[in-house]
């Protein structure tokens, strides 16, 4: 790693600690040998480096600052007790890797399946993820997304409470059950993405302000203080984060890093954090000869985000589309609240396919202001698409996932435009089989003020939207429990469960391009869109986003002969109105909530 290195290195003989904390004016090592304990001073560098080098195993310690405050390392690779017990050493270099061989998929061919450890099994942890890889396998998902794993404070977070950017959760089974299950999947033949949050930390055993200064009070966030990435001391705060980065690369082989909310990271200096991040990845990358990749969330629809350097970018691999899902959400559902006001026309979705954005500089009525820049050019391995996720689920007020939202019908429709897109599907646990259990936002804060405050925070949220009810109290151990899947069931839930199997076999056999979709008829009365792959043009997909069975005249150059249709019976669907070979200028009955899939004819 070209970046100062921070935490601890553990070997045979000796370990080394290293921590910054320029606010300090000393530095105890208080290590924890069996029943006793020692203090070591520790020795600091111009840039308000500590370091001491101590002949020890295994052990647990903390920091003494200003030879009173009791804290675990900012930089701790393992909190088996909690965030306010010891931190605790570990040589993460001796696991025995068998995946050495390995080399993650293409951007362009993944199937990224998202899943929270502490709800997808009932015991909530990562062997059990492991338990059900070959069930991923066989749906056809080459890609397993973590939410966060970092250590947060008590058992049940959604992660974005994280106060240990380094260390996995105790509660999932530390750090070396997260490299057993990367090894595990890599033998299987699935790449793995890591949930990352660099543009806070959570509340609760938060110490970082009495090391250094990690905040500012330049900007605000819907988290508090932000993180100071451009302000007096940032460049070791950068550095911080970009260790963590290729901390996860190196000791545990992620394949790639979802960068949440970037549009939290408030950075105003010549080289943004993100460019230098992606920078120092692809340096990395380049000296190590493997492969990783760094995902970001923004509802910014910055396209510089997501472009080369060369063009004027940051050099992000890739970034999830919130217009995407707003455009097939508003429009199946009905729902114009908050920002769904922006959307609910196909054109929406019209856009989306052949561009990317549907808010590239034009008027946003819900942010009443002009939003985006054009994302034209943009290949689909740019774009992560869905129809959930945890945000899209979890933040709304009940949980509620789009199953129990829009007709069976409507449900297969949304999910064969996410898959046969041209962008990076992106699948959330349960999604595959019509899961009808909500996921609910939930927490296990010990401070009672701070719970209190979430649960009227969350309500807050709501505002702008006309949903009932009042939201389950994240601390109840009921909202985390009511939060865990129940599986396929149902005919329907199985029936669903191989039409998803079916629409990803045909994604992989048939659909290796990126480029953009184009439209060939389109019509907002009837709802009705025809669109085809660039660069295929031997395929052909209609699709109906009316309820109700219409009649279109569409044009096709052509013969081309039904392949798929998610109507058919065998999918519980209706049966397909449309014949088997369309061609010419003609007028069809077309099922309402339905999607085909065409392939010009053989001669």
């Amino acid at each position: 790693m070209n970046t100062a290195w921070i935490g601890h290195r553990l070997d045979e003989k000796k370990c080394r600690f290293r921590l910054w904390a320029p606010l300090v004016k000393n530095v105890s090592l208080k290590l924890h040998l069996g029943r006793d304990t020692k203090l070591y001073p520790m020795s600091r560098d111009l840039h308000g480096y500590w370091e001491t080098s101590i002949k020890a195993g295994p052990s647990k310690y903390y920091y003494i600052l200003d030879s009173k405050l009791k804290r675990a390392d900012p930089a701790s690779f393992w909190q088996p007790e909690g965030v306010f017990g010891p931190s605790k050493t570990i040589d993460l270099k001796d696991f025995k890797w068998n995946d050495l061989k390995w080399r993650p998929p293409p951007l362009k061919d993944l199937i990224i399946y998202e899943l929270h450890t502490g709800t997808f099994s009932p015991k909530g942890d990562l062997p059990s993820i492991i338990e059900r890889f070959s069930y991923l396998k066989e749906l056809g998902i080459n890609a397993v997304e973590l939410m966060p794993a970092a250590q947060f404070s008590g058992s049940r977070n959604w992660g974005y409470d994280g106060v240990f950017p380094f260390a996995v959760h105790d509660t999932y089974g530390g750090p070396r059950e997260l490299q057993h299950l990367v090894n595990e999947a890599h033998l299987q033949g699935m790449a793995v993405i890591l949930d990352v949050v660099y543009n806070h930390l959570g509340p609760e055993g938060n110490y970082f302000s009495q090391f250094a200064p990690y905040f500012t009070t330049a900007y605000n966030t819907a988290w508090g203080k932000a993180v100071n990435f451009d302000g007096p001391g940032s460049r070791e705060v950068r550095n911080f984060f970009i260790y963590n980065a290729l901390f996860w690369f190196k000791y545990f082989h992620i394949d790639a890093l979802r960068l949440d909310a970037v549009h939290g990271i408030f950075d105003f200096s010549a080289t943004h954090f993100l460019e230098q991040l992606a920078g120092e990845v692809k340096r990395y990358c380049s000296l190590n000869k493997k492969t990783h990749y760094l995902i970001a969330e923004s509802d910014l629809n910055n396209s510089h985000i997501v472009r080369e350097k060369d063009e004027g970018g940051y050099g992000i691999h890739a970034q999830w589309n919130d217009d995407f899902h707003h455009s097939l959400h508003a429009c199946l559902t009905g729902e114009r609240d908050g920002y769904y006001a922006d959307f609910g026309k196909v054109a929406h979705i019209k856009k989306a396919l052949e561009e990317g954005y549907c808010y590239d500089g034009n008027y946003s009525p819900y942010r009443k202001r002009l939003h985006g820049n054009s994302s034209r050019g943009l290949k689909g391995d740019k774009f992560i698409t869905y129809i959930q996720n945890h945000d899209q689920v979890g933040n709304r007020m009940l949980g509620e996932r789009l199953s129990v939202l829009v007709p069976f019908e409507a449900y297969k429709l949304a999910a064969a435009m996410v898959i046969l897109s041209h962008c990076i599907p992106l699948l959330f646990m349960g999604e595959e089989y019509g899961e009808t259990k909500p996921f609910l936002y939930f927490t296990s804060h010990k401070d009672p003020d701070l719970a209190r405050a979430v649960a009227r925070g969350r309500a807050d949220e709501f505002s702008g939207f006309s949903w009932k009810g009042r939201p389950p109290n994240p601390q109840h151990i009921q909202t985390f429990m009511d939060s865990k899947p129940a599986g396929p069931g149902d005919r329907r839930q199985k029936l669903l469960l191989g039409y998803y199997k079916a629409l990803i076999s045909f994604r992989k056999k048939n659909l290796g391009g990126t480029s953009p979709m184009k439209v060939s008829f389109f019509d907002e009365s009837s709802k009705i869109l025809v669109f085809a792959p660039l660069g295929k043009p031997s395929l052909l997909y209609i699709s109906s986003f009316n309820g109700k069975d219409v009649q279109a005249p569409l044009s096709i150059a052509g013969t081309f002969e039904n392949i798929f249709c998610s109507s058919e019976k065998k999918w519980g669907g209706p049966g397909n109105s449309l014949p088997s070979r369309i061609g010419g200028k003609t007028t069809y009955t077309i099922r309402g909530h339905s999607l085909n899939i065409y392939r010009i004819a053989k001669r």
